[in-house]
């Protein structure tokens, strides 16, 4: 729920969620962030084993080019199945600007099992010098039906302050069910300037019956996710968002930043949400 102090965060559990590959930067950028659906699922098998109980979700072909073929999806669920134990597995629908709003939204809708959760983005994002992707109202109200339908819960991914009332819409067209997983996303091209005062903002202007998550890119991710862990929400970590485990040193694996963020926890006495925690946190 919206930021309300520090008196009750003792208590709350806290669900890490790692996103281990993304979409755009590969092997160049870091050696060890996985792309092939074995190495996926070792490394969240590992993430798991650290604390994560949600893995975000995205495909690369054979070359490590980003991919919405639903059997690689499959076989990326089909790998995570074998080698881990309960972690809930959400799928992403980014991709604006490059597939189709069918080709995003399909492999959350037909791979078996349908993964736990899958993104909406819920409005435009910049990508370098030429790309946006549009996230129209019209598109996220299709999206959100369709895993209302599919019994997929939504994660809402909210890049700027001025999302939030696009999540309000869905709210008040019934097409989100309580409680609400938002991820407030800071220091993306043209979305929310990674500062202290903006998670608190941004946590503040949520709708009740909200769940949020911080995810922060590169540098930021440490400090603003162990602020968010500090006001009782939650976390998203993990080399989609930042290569690196500190200035000049590459991140050797996912669960080594998963371990980090449950250390810090600790320091901070948030115990750390298992998977059927997770899952009865966000009433799946």
């Amino acid at each position: 729920m919206p930021y309300q102090g520090y008196s009750d965060y003792f208590e709350k559990k806290l669900i890490i969620s790692v996103a281990t590959t993304g979409g755009h930067h590969g092997k160049e950028a870091n050696p060890n962030l996985p792309e092939q659906p074995e190495e996926i699922a070792q490394d969240v098998k590992d993430c798991e084993a650290a604390g994560a109980s949600m893995v975000h979700i995205h495909a690369r072909d054979e070359n490590g080019e980003g991919t919405k073929d639903v059997a690689r999806f499959q076989a990326i669920r089909d790998a995570i199945e074998e080698r881990c134990d309960d972690i809930l597995v959400n799928f992403t629908t980014g991709g604006g600007g490059i597939w189709s709003r069918e080709e995003r939204i399909a492999p959350a809708l037909e791979t078996e099992p349908r993964p736990d959760l899958a993104t909406i983005d819920l409005g435009p994002v910049n990508f370098g010098q030429t790309r946006t992707a549009v996230n129209t109202r019209e598109q996220n109200e299709e999206y959100a039906q369709q895993l209302l339908d599919a019994d997929v819960k939504p994660e809402l991914e909210l890049f700027n302050p001025g999302h939030i009332p696009e999540m309000e819409h869905l709210v008040e067209k019934d097409l989100l069910e309580p409680p609400y997983w938002c991820t407030a996303i800071f220091g993306m091209q043209n979305g929310t300037p990674a500062l202290p005062r903006n998670v608190v903002n941004f946590a503040d202007n949520l709708p009740e019956e909200s769940e949020w998550q911080a995810l922060a890119l590169g540098r930021h991710q440490l400090p603003l996710t162990t602020m968010a862990i500090a006001m009782g929400g939650h976390v998203r970590v993990g080399m989609e968002d930042n290569i690196y485990y500190r200035k000049g040193e590459l991140a050797e694996s996912n669960a080594q930043l998963v371990k980090r963020t449950a250390r810090i926890a600790d320091e901070l006495n948030r115990p750390i949400a298992s998977p059927a925690e997770t899952r009865e946190i966000l009433d799946l």
